[in-house]
């Protein structure tokens, strides 16, 4: 199989992420330009933080990923990466997001503590590729602050104060808010299904 391209935007732990592909007996590479995106057989964004991080994600990157999908690349957002999918961020309003999916994502409300860390449950919305053998109230791991909006392309959801999009699918462009590769055997599931979409 042909390596998956692993962007690093400075906001990601990339080293749990090229672990949890490695589990699976898939490798990664870092490309160093957009242009480099060119020999991925499928792209992942990963992320961790503030939705500010994706300004490095110029229009050149924006550009290069839009055009890979285009010609049929799947390509993965985990967590962040996920938020970025969208239109935008109430986190950082001045940037826009990748715009794969309709919606901004917003901050997690009181009363629940926040960040949201830690193991919980999926609603599975509609059946998809990515989310293929995973049963309803699958625990996943999560740890993060904002999240996207329950869409169309929402195939889980889970709540914390509101439901929001734990798991989004258009076509080939995917996205999970939780973090796969430290979601055990169900994780590694996702991320198995993802890789047949090459």
């Amino acid at each position: 199989m042909a390596d998956v391209a692993l962007i690093d935007y400075r906001a990601g732990n990339l080293t749990s992420v090229r672990k949890g592909f490695a589990a699976i007996g898939v490798s990664l590479y870092t490309p160093d330009t957009p242009a480099d995106l060119a020999r991925g057989a499928a792209i992942v964004v990963p992320g961790v933080g503030h939705f500010g991080a994706t300004r490095f994600l110029d229009r050149a990157w924006q550009g290069a990923i839009t055009s890979a999908v285009a010609n049929g690349t799947p390509l993965l957002g985990i967590c962040l990466g996920l938020q970025w999918l969208f239109e935008g961020s109430d986190e950082a309003p001045d940037l826009n997001g990748l715009g794969a999916m309709t919606g901004r994502c917003f901050r997690l409300p009181p009363p629940v503590k926040v960040p949201h860390v830690g193991w919980n449950s999926l609603e599975i919305v509609r059946p998809t590729a990515l989310l293929d053998g995973i049963a309803e109230g699958t625990q996943v791991y999560f740890t993060h602050s904002f999240a996207a909006p329950v869409t169309s392309d929402t195939t889980a959801s889970t709540t914390h104060g509101r439901a929001f999009a734990a798991a989004v699918q258009r076509d080939k462009v995917c996205g999970v808010q939780f973090h796969p590769e430290k979601s055990g055997e169900a994780g590694l599931r996702i991320l198995r299904n993802f890789v047949r979409l090459i």
